[in-house]
């Protein structure tokens, strides 16, 4: 009993200094090297693990202040109410009206995700579809994955950028001297060229201006 509240007075003066702790930081304070030790002290007292840093950081239950999404940071590491990255990525997804962007999800998450949402798709445990040049994912029930891309498409309001001016002037000189090539190669030829280029924007000077319509009279 002595040596118990001995190693709750040790940890409670490291999570004063730190709100989060490696375990070697945990071993230094407890003055044991044994994980099953440490473990069992961190079990009885309660704590999280964090999930960022692959999961190396530890906090105790008492400590974090999350916020209405279950999530709270301290310098940078990131701890979940919600347990693991894959566990957390999953509830904010099956929450989420309009599904997430792998942007939007590291944005919340403050880290990379790619990994994560791959494997989760892989197993069935969320969904995603193609929407606007990206991938949104989705609830792995398909009613609920439906809803949410209804949503998405409802929100998304297209934009219209004018296109350069050069640009234009590029996309034409090369239709004259390739007439019978398609968008995706013109597009390709300036991107070799080291002209920055999107399909999307050499299709859009080929509907402008009638090239769609020249090309297909040159056949």
């Amino acid at each position: 009993m002595a040596k118990a509240t001995e190693y709750l007075s040790r940890l409670n003066q490291l999570f004063r200094r730190k709100r989060a702790a490696l375990l070697d930081d945990l071993r230094a304070t407890l003055g044991t090297t044994s994980r099953t030790t440490i473990f069992r002290i961190l079990k009885a007292v309660g704590y999280f693990t964090s999930y960022s840093h692959a999961g190396r950081f530890y906090t105790l239950r008492y400590i974090p202040k999350f916020d209405s999404l279950g999530l709270w940071s301290w310098r940078g590491v990131g701890f979940s109410s919600h347990g693991t990255l894959r566990s957390t990525s999953v509830f904010l997804i099956e929450q989420s009206e309009a599904g997430k962007t792998h942007e939007e999800l590291q944005l919340q998450l403050g880290l990379r995700v790619h990994d994560t949402l791959r494997d989760l798709v892989h197993e069935r445990m969320m969904a995603r579809e193609h929407f606007e040049g990206v991938f949104i994912y989705l609830s792995s029930d398909p009613k609920k994955a439906a809803a949410q891309m209804a949503v998405r498409r409802k929100l998304h309001v297209p934009t219209h950028v004018p296109l350069d001016p050069l640009l234009v002037i590029d996309v034409l000189v090369e239709v004259i001297h390739h007439r019978r090539e398609e968008a995706a190669a013109i597009a390709e030829r300036l991107r070799t060229a080291g002209r920055h280029v999107t399909l999307k924007q050499v299709e859009e000077v080929f509907q402008a201006y009638g090239v769609k319509k020249t090309a297909d009279r040159s056949h």
